[in-house]
């Protein structure tokens, strides 16, 4: 116990002296020490305590008085003290008032700048991401609105400054995209045009189909039970078709899903915003008309296939949709004047394009196809309000190229059927051959149906194709005509027109070459006759036919008629001129093998052998005559008559010929003899009487009067309407008889009758005389 007093009292001490920070541990050693020891160090502490309350109450006692006189100084201070605080308590409020009112000056100022650096910070933020309208709008805003308001910042002088360089900016940036605008649609104008023109055929057919089907409806009120049966399939007819329509428009893009238009309307936003729409309009304008140049502008080559003309009218229904979409889209950019203005530019420059290349175009074919491109291009542009009449006016000037390219190609096929013909009758084995051949070509003759099989028909095979490429013609003809906005009427004239063209041109001109063409004998020349008839017969049947694909009567007024009649007439007239030519070329040939021996003494007592195989020929060629005309077979076989009897005047009267003989005279006499039996055996029905032999009549009264010597007849009787000798010309006979007289005094065959029968020697030279004078006082009169 002893020994733990002088430890707290350690304790203690170090409690006094020691920092407050640092009492820790040396109150844990007071816990560390022996049981008790705590109450012990609290009874010490409290010792402690007491000692230092009564020292302190010693020391003040003896400051007692020097406290008490310092309170009364610090009375007396007090009132003093009291100002001095309120006094700083004023200048504390002054200096919070002052910084309260430059807080509020300055919310004040930055809640107007905080609008303007939200609106620029806005105008960044759209710049960024393209949206240049948005942006003029936002800069119209803070020069109008924000910007005034803090004009005397100097960020705010520095944002005034940039604007216009903005704006410059969003200018070139949409004039950019504008370039790239016009890139794209020029680019996409082909694909764009195809597009609309796909759609104007679909239109097309499904307006033809609807209006098929209210075809189909009309008169259904007359058969109740088929009407409901009728509709119900024409309301399946009728969904199907929108179906697939629709499907159709599904298929098929729009211009505006092929081409992004969007460029041009923010352009023309901000150049309209900029107030710099004018200049906008005539840049955009002078491009298109640019373009609308190039596209108008076709490849040489356009005119080699139906892919150059496709491509050339989608490009320019491409540019005009895109002008259309334009127009009906904005305001003022394009006007339907500019567009209208554009389109006859365009229109005149498309019409001369196409009249020079489809002038190169030399297949039907071809031409035909490019008469459907134009079709669909025109009620494609008509349907977006273009004037179109133009073109079809072009149509009709393509419709008579087309027909001549028909004419063209149908002459070569008549060419064909001409050279591949055998010229004879068709051959008909049997029935079915029959109807074969009555199914191409309408072939009547109740007196050859009464025959039995096999029999042959008059025509030849060239009959019937010929028939069947005429109808092929005017279906090739009307394919021209469809989708044309013509009325029937003007169909069933234009059709009639080109057959005319082909029949009194085409069919003509070949049937004319044929007809001279040396290979063709007399044989193909009949049956050429021949064929031609039965194809004249037929051209009302032609009539007929076109009648029922127009659907317009024969009996209209208005409606013109084929000209096969007269072009089939004239070949036939060819076809006989040529048959009277080649018949006359046949007997000269024959005439140039005569050989006679013209101072024989006297004949061989039968006709030349020349002569004989001239009348076989003649008798042989006129039975194959017996199928022509009674009097194109006439006509021949006088002509042939004719033509010998001249040709064997000219034998005896040609003037290499200086002698002629009695004794060939005899012989000639013969010849034409064998020439009278063969004209008066009627080689050719119809003549009437002596009609044939009169063709030999001038050569047998020379003859005679020779062959008699009855020239105190002929000399009495001349000039006589009842002259035994009045076919006899005195020329002729003087001609002939100074011949004689020549042959007389070289063979001395007179010499005899000048010492017998002088008389009759001066009866010649009076006879030569008269004939003399005779023929001198014939061409003193004429």
């Amino acid at each position: 116990m002893a020994e733990s007093l002088p430890e707290h009292d350690r304790i203690l001490q170090e409690i006094e002296s020691t920092d407050t920070a640092c009492v820790g541990p040396t109150l844990r050693s007071v816990y560390d020490d022996q049981p008790n020891a705590h109450q012990k160090f609290m009874e010490k502490l409290d010792a402690c305590i007491r000692n230092h309350d009564r020292e302190i109450e010693k020391m003040c006692n003896f400051h007692h008085q020097g406290f008490v006189d310092a309170i009364t100084e610090l009375l007396k201070v007090r009132a003093d003290a009291e100002k001095l605080k309120v006094i700083a308590q004023t200048e504390e409020i002054i200096r919070c008032r002052v910084q309260q009112r430059n807080i509020t000056t300055v919310v004040e100022k930055l809640q107007l700048c905080l609008p303007v650096l939200e609106m620029y910070s806005k105008l960044k933020e759209q710049m960024n991401v393209k949206r240049y309208y948005s942006a003029l709008k936002t800069m119209e805003q803070l020069e109008n609105l924000y910007l005034p308001r803090v004009s005397q910042y100097r960020f705010c002088q520095i944002m005034i400054e940039n604007l216009p360089k903005l704006r410059e900016e969003i200018k070139e940036i949409s004039m950019s995209d504008l370039k790239d605008f016009l890139e794209s649609i020029r680019k996409h104008s082909d694909r764009i045009g195809e597009t609309a023109m796909k759609q104007a055929q679909q239109q097309k057919a499904f307006s033809t189909t609807l209006q098929k089907q209210n075809n189909v409806n009309y008169g259904r009120n007359m058969h109740l039970g088929r009407s409901r049966i009728s509709e119900s399939k024409n309301e399946i007819t009728l969904k199907r078709t929108f179906e697939d329509d629709d499907e159709h428009e599904e298929e098929v893009l729009t211009a505006q899903d092929l081409v992004d238009f969007s460029p041009v309307y923010r352009c023309l936003h901000i150049y309209s915003v900029l107030g710099d729409g004018e200049i906008f309009e005539n840049y955009y304008r002078k491009q298109r008309r640019k373009q609308a140049r190039l596209v108008l502008q076709p490849q040489s080559s356009m005119h080699e296939t139906v892919e150059g003309y496709r491509r050339y009218f989608s490009q320019i229904v491409g540019f005009f949709v895109v002008e259309d979409h334009i127009l009906h889209v904005t305001q003022g950019l394009v006007t339907r004047t500019y567009t209208d203005e554009l389109w006859n530019m365009a229109l005149s420059k498309i019409i001369a394009v196409l009249r020079t290349h489809s002038s190169y175009c030399t297949d039907p074919d071809l031409v035909l196809e490019l008469k459907n491109l134009i079709v669909v291009f025109a009620d494609t542009l008509q349907g977006y309000g273009f004037p179109v009449n133009r073109l079809f006016d072009l149509l009709f000037e393509i419709r008579d190229q087309y027909n001549e390219t028909l004419l063209k190609k149908w002459s070569g096929l008549f060419r064909d059927i001409f050279e591949a013909d055998n010229y004879s009758p068709i051959p008909i084995a049997n029935e079915e051959e029959y109807k074969i051949v009555i199914s191409k070509f309408p072939f009547q003759d109740p007196e050859l149906d009464k025959q039995s099989f096999p029999k042959k028909l008059p025509m030849s095979q060239s009959v019937p194709q010929i028939y069947i490429q005429v109808k092929e013609f005017i279906y090739a003809s009307l394919k021209f005509s469809e989708s044309l906005h013509r009325s029937s009427t003007e169909i069933d004239d234009m059709l009639r027109k080109s057959t005319n063209l082909l029949l009194t041109r085409t069919l003509s001109s070949c049937l004319q070459n044929l007809i001279k063409k040396p290979h063709i004998g007399l044989t193909e020349l009949v049956q050429i006759i021949i064929n031609t008839t039965h194809l004249e017969q037929a051209c009302k049947y032609l009539e007929d036919f076109i009648s029922n694909i127009t659907n317009i009567s024969q009996l209209t007024v208005h409606t013109a008629r084929l000209y096969g009649l007269s072009t089939f007439k004239d070949a036939r007239h060819a076809a006989e001129g040529e048959i009277y030519t080649k018949l006359n070329q046949k007997i000269d040939e024959f005439i140039q093998i005569a050989d006679y021996d013209w101072t024989m003494s006297e004949s061989d007592g039968r006709a030349s052998g020349y002569l004989m195989d001239l009348i076989n020929f003649l008798r042989s060629t006129f039975q194959v005559f017996t199928h022509l005309p009674g009097k194109v077979a006439q006509t021949a076989c006088m002509s042939a008559c004719q033509h010998l009897s001249m040709s064997l005047m000219q034998m005896l009267l040609d003037s290499e010929l200086k002698q002629i003989s009695m004794g060939a005279i005899q012989q000639f006499n013969l010849d034409v003899i064998q020439c009278e039996l063969f004209a008066s055996s009627e080689p050719v029905p119809g003549f009437q009487g002596d009609t044939l032999q009169l063709a030999f009549i001038d050569l047998r009264q020379l003859l005679d009067l020779f062959m008699v010597w009855d020239w105190s007849t002929y000399l009495a009787d001349y000039g006589q309407a009842t002259s035994k000798y009045l076919r006899v010309n005195p020329s002729t006979a003087l001609t002939l008889l100074e011949k004689m007289k020549d042959s007389s005094k070289k063979n001395n065959i007179f010499a005899q009758f000048r010492k017998n029968d002088r008389d009759k020697q001066k009866l010649i030279e009076t006879v030569v005389k008269q004939l003399r004078s005779l023929v001198n006082g014939m061409s003193q009169h004429t």
